[in-house]
């Protein structure tokens, strides 16, 4: 499979499994999970055709690890980024002392401010590097990462989990916990 076809199909599973399953009549389990055979039946009757090998390689080379199966690759979920309401079923972790987020410069003003907001989605997402950060800015505008006080977060009662990707998420990052 050609790396335009892989991105075409990771897309609608984008759509599909973390935004509007409905789009294609399909179901989620609390959980976000859905069935592989149902899913490809369902996107073939919209005109997205893929094989379990297809889509087995479309998880498995994604470079984000977006999706993820269960143990005998019948069911599939997104990692995060949902702004649909699922329990992804995570255990609170300790995160490192400091995390990163990468936003859009034009933000920048608005979330020194106001913090950072889960907004649409579940989580606020942040990056245990500076250059996961930075790719994540560059889909927004010109990139600006901002450093985040995770370890004293914690220390004040705040919950963090990280995705089966190494995405880590909280509900929200209040201003004085960022520096630019």
């Amino acid at each position: 499979m050609n790396e335009i076809e892989k991105k075409r199909i990771s897309k609608f599973l984008s759509l599909i499994l973390r935004h509007q399953p409905e789009t294609i009549g399909l179901k989620l389990d609390e959980n976000g999970w859905a069935d592989v055979e149902d899913l490809r039946s369902r996107s073939a009757k919209r005109s997205v055709y893929f094989t379990s090998e297809e889509l087995d390689e479309v998880v498995e080379t994604n470079n984000k690890k977006r999706f993820a199966f269960n143990e005998d690759k019948t069911m599939i979920r997104a990692s995060q980024g949902h702004s649909i309401a699922i329990d992804l079923a995570l255990e609170t972790l300790q995160p490192p002392d400091f995390l990163y987020h990468g936003t859009a410069e034009t933000n920048i003003a608005s979330i020194l401010e106001n913090g950072i907001e889960k907004r649409t989605r579940q989580h606020v997402h942040l990056s245990a590097d500076k250059e996961t950060a930075t790719k994540v800015g560059m889909r927004h505008g010109k990139p600006v990462i901002l450093t985040i006080r995770t370890g004293k977060m914690h220390e004040d009662g705040i919950e963090f989990y990280q995705s089966a990707n190494g995405v880590w998420l909280t509900d929200f990052v209040d201003a004085k916990y960022i520096s630019k």
